[in-house]
């Protein structure tokens, strides 16, 4: 599918959302200072995005990339629920998917082929309802819920504490002598919405780009 009518997580609005940060807090400035605007991450929305963000659970980058590329192969060329109905598990995991996110799959496919999960009617949806809707499925934690809001719907105000990046960068911008926990993060960010999304972007550029 294309992306979201509704994506908002643009490229203006992080600029915007972080100068405005910047002036409430200086230790986002000095951030933004040291490494600059974050990237826009913009991705497809749909089954297909869903089915990535479990492929992408628990593996670095590059191999979540090596694997979607050979389901995509082993289902056609496609990601979607008719051809992951028809394929055989042995296919899949021989594409280099775990029995475990093989389950998941298989989960989220039932899902969304039942409307168990109104896949469509997301965007319409509070970042609430999406976390609800998207958690109730096999394999989905908030975390995963949080990355397709983000990065499919383009909300602005998701603050992915889950994330151990996030956390990592935060602590790091905010100075803290120790890693925060997630309960901590959200409570030291309180005060930085409705730009959260923003400053999660920024947590994550900070902790892989800014020196130690």
């Amino acid at each position: 599918m294309t992306s979201s009518p509704r994506f908002h997580l643009t490229k203006a609005h992080i600029a915007k959302a972080l100068n405005a940060l910047s002036e409430r807090e200086p230790a986002v400035a000095m951030a933004v200072a040291q490494v600059g605007f974050p990237d826009e991450r913009r991705r497809a929305h749909g089954f297909e995005a869903l089915a990535r963000i479990i492929i992408g659970q628990q593996v670095s980058t590059k191999a979540a990339a090596a694997i979607a590329t050979r389901v995509t192969q082993t289902l056609g060329g496609v990601i979607a629920p008719e051809r992951v109905l028809a394929a055989r598990d042995e296919d899949l995991r021989g594409s280099g998917l775990s029995g475990q996110k093989l389950s998941y799959l298989r989960a989220l496919t039932d899902a969304v082929t039942t409307r168990a999960l109104p896949i469509t009617d997301l965007h319409g949806m509070s970042d609430e309802e999406v976390v609800a809707c998207i958690t109730q499925i096999k394999g989905f934690g908030e975390w995963s819920a949080h990355m397709y809001l983000m990065f499919s719907l383009g909300r602005t105000d998701v603050w992915p504490v889950g994330d151990l990046a996030v956390r990592a960068g935060f602590g790091r911008i905010m100075k803290m002598e120790e890693r925060p926990t997630p309960k901590q993060t959200e409570m030291a960010a309180s005060h930085l919405k409705p730009y959260r999304s923003a400053l999660a972007l920024l947590c994550w550029k900070f902790y892989s780009e800014a020196p130690l």
